[in-house]
């Protein structure tokens, strides 16, 4: 992960910047690690960055190139979705940098574009935000119609550079989290309109390949039949997930066998056992899909 100062900072890096950095695999959100408390689904899809220590991307037999941002939502915009701290990279950002600087430095290393995906999975900021600022009562229809315009105006530049391969996925089930800002039937609505809005770029781009993954689906079979999965607790969250010594001492906050039993990272994350679950869900779904492993 790259960091920024946090005021006035630049989207600028150079190759040397890019191709220094590694995944670093920690348990805790508190050590720099990810919100899910270990791998994510991209680690776990590419099974890049899930050892201990630390992971040079080119080292993977599935390369992972990840230039999301915590927090980011699709674009830092004043009385819409304003960014969550004065340092946080907007989805429009992370794409303006990774047209600039990303796409030239990995064409400098060889990337085969067209054998490369660029996985987009955007908006759960986008709709908790939008929840909080205008409060449930809000017509949201036009303001989803608007994230998604975003989404896909920045995917059409990422298009431009030759990249032809697309997955995307909707929202999960926030409306099931320990603390939903949101309920069912806005995250039906907004993915409904992601949807049409990945099936209007499909149609406008004959040459792409736009696979739509239906994770919200995924996981509410998961969170219905929770103990086919080993999971123990879908409703709320350890209260220790961010201690150092959480995975050696769940006891100690009454966390019974540990994280990995909890659905639920905290109140608003997918824990990182989740993450795996899921991922395995979609990494067969996308072989059958492609036609070979």
């Amino acid at each position: 992960m790259l960091t920024w100062p946090c005021q006035n900072f630049s989207l600028f890096f150079t190759p040397d910047k890019l191709f220094s950095n590694r995944i670093v695999l920690n348990i805790t959100w508190a050590n720099q690690g990810t919100a899910e408390g270990g791998p994510n689904w991209v680690e776990h899809l590419t099974n890049c960055g899930t050892q201990k220590g630390l992971t040079d991307p080119r080292a993977c037999p599935r390369q992972l190139w990840d230039f999301a941002y915590a927090g980011a939502n699709t674009v830092s915009e004043p009385g819409f979705t304003p960014a969550h701290w004065n340092y946080t990279v907007s989805f429009q950002q992370q794409t303006e940098q990774f047209v600039s600087y990303g796409n030239p430095a990995l064409e400098s290393i060889g990337l085969s574009k067209k054998d490369a995906l660029v996985a987009i999975w955007i908006g759960i900021n986008d709709i908790n935000d939008l929840a909080k600022l205008r409060g449930k009562n809000e017509s949201f229809t036009p303001l989803y119609e608007k994230v998604e315009g975003y989404v896909w105006a920045n995917v059409e530049k990422i298009y431009a550079l030759g990249y032809r391969k697309y997955l995307v996925m909707n929202l999960p089930p926030l409306n099931r989290s320990p603390s939903p800002a949101v309920n069912a039937s806005m995250i039906q609505t907004f993915n409904g309109i992601a949807a049409r809005h990945a099936e209007e770029f499909a149609a406008r781009h004959k040459d792409a390949m736009v696979l739509q993954y239906d994770v919200n689906a995924a996981l509410n079979g998961i969170l219905d039949n929770y103990q086919d999965y080993g999971f123990q607790n879908v409703t709320n969250f350890c209260p220790g997930y961010n201690k150092a010594d959480i995975r050696v001492n769940p006891g100690k906050y009454g966390c019974g066998e540990g994280l990995d039993t909890y659905f639920w990272y905290d109140s608003g994350h997918l824990g990182s056992r989740t993450h795996k679950v899921f991922s395995g869900m979609l990494e067969k779904w996308l072989v059958e899909r492609s036609g070979k492993n």
